[in-house]
């Protein structure tokens, strides 16, 4: 079941970005003002890359994904003139990374032979320590996080630096709190930061980026596709450089762990762990804001209804039955904010990986420097999102009970 909530009672739209959104109700509807046509954005990017026409098959049939994404966008995203704004320029800039990727790849074929080893790669709900320790990890010199530039601007283009190609990037990046002040009160979006694996596929027309922004229930994710084309990318990123294990992150591989063990045998997981009552409505919370930027109809799944938690439920009789991988760690919350560096240590000892001295005095440099709540907190509860407090609690003891979570309230 799904829900219409409506945000206004929580948060006021910029001036700015309320009047833009004006702009297209006065010329009759959003779509007349920023059309969505998919064609015409092929054209347009095959134009914008100098006559690139290969747009690559390493994924499968990305056409007919990226036909039925815009289809669904136009049937039920209700995206407003801003939201189609930034939702045609990623279809743009997604098109674009296709061509300038293939053919990359096509000029030198030795960058799908490029090994992509032993990936740390974090998962859990949202608000469970999933994006600071992601951050942490990466500043291990013998580990590399995918920067939100390099993704989002991964090959060279009308000869830009990496210091333009840094800067350009700032129009997604950091344009999301412009249009939502709140939302940097939920996540951290900077071009200098590692970006977690649903914008690094965004290209890729398959995966979790697009059902995150917008509601559209009938189009369905192809999450092989997806881990084809995360696979290439980081293979074209990796060309040429210094071998380094890659550090990776997103909720949704909660959803897909056995393909990303088919894709990546060797990776260790690191699930993190955090009371549900702080991560459930947290979840609910994150992505009515996620769509909220581009629409005033934000539908919801329903609050209690099947989603993370019972996905967690499954995944611990899993690993109790043997049926994963014997390289899955975990993470918990609390500890991770308690000592940052011993819970690291923790970590790469489970993994069996070296913990080195340079690692742990970046990571109490990088704590000092960005202090808890820097941007303010991000308020909710349980109740005002639709759920009871006791039934989520008593539903989600199988979970708490066999990790041993520290329960918070």
């Amino acid at each position: 079941m799904k829900k219409t909530k409506d945000l206004s009672d929580f948060y006021q739209r910029p001036d700015w970005v309320r009047r833009v959104n004006a702009m297209g109700d006065s010329v009759g509807g959003s779509k007349h003002l920023v059309p969505l046509e998919a064609e015409t954005l092929i054209d347009t990017a095959t134009a914008s890359t100098g006559g690139l026409t290969d747009f690559g098959s390493f994924d499968g049939d990305w056409k007919r994904r990226f036909t039925s994404l815009i289809q669904e966008l136009e049937a039920t995203g209700n995206l407003n003139t801003v939201g189609r704004l930034m939702t045609r320029q990623e279809l743009l800039r997604g098109l674009r990374t296709r061509l300038l990727l293939t053919h990359a790849r096509n000029e030198n074929p030795l960058i799908s032979q490029e090994p992509i080893t032993s990936p740390l790669v974090i998962t859990g709900p949202p608000r469970s320590g999933t994006s600071i320790l992601f951050e942490l990890l990466s500043l291990d010199p013998n580990a590399r996080g995918p920067l939100g530039w390099e993704v989002l601007h991964p090959l060279p283009f009308d000869g830009k630096t990496p210091a333009e190609r840094l800067a350009m990037s700032e129009c997604e990046q950091e344009f999301w709190t412009d249009v939502q002040p709140e939302f940097a009160t939920i996540h951290e979006l900077r071009s200098d930061l590692p970006v977690e694996c649903v914008t690094l596929t965004l290209p890729g027309f398959s995966g979790g980026h697009w059902g995150m922004v917008a509601n559209i229930p009938h189009w369905e994710a192809d999450y092989s596709a997806t881990m084809a084309y995360h696979r290439a990318l980081l293979q074209t990123l990796q060309h040429g450089g210094q071998p380094q294990n890659w550090v990776l992150k997103t909720p949704l591989y909660l959803v897909f762990i056995d393909l990303l063990f088919e894709t990546y045998p060797d990776a260790w997981l690191i699930h993190t762990h955090r009371d549900p009552l702080k991560t459930e409505p947290s979840s609910l919370s994150t992505l009515a804001t996620v769509r909220w930027e581009r629409s005033d109809f934000v539908d919801l799944p329903e609050a209690g209804g099947a989603g993370l938690g019972d996905i967690m439920i499954h995944l611990a009789h899993r690993r109790t039955a043997g049926e994963l991988p014997d390289r899955i760690v975990d993470s918990h919350f609390t500890e991770l904010m308690a000592d940052p560096v011993a819970a690291v240590e923790k970590l790469y000892g489970q993994m069996d990986r070296p913990f080195l001295g340079t690692h742990a005095d970046s990571i109490r440099h990088y704590i000092d420097s960005k202090p808890k709540g820097k941007f303010g907190q991000h308020k909710y509860s349980a109740e005002e999102w639709g759920f009871n407090s006791a039934e989520l609690r008593k539903k989600m003891l199988p979970y708490t009970d066999h990790y041993g979570i520290t329960l918070e309230s």
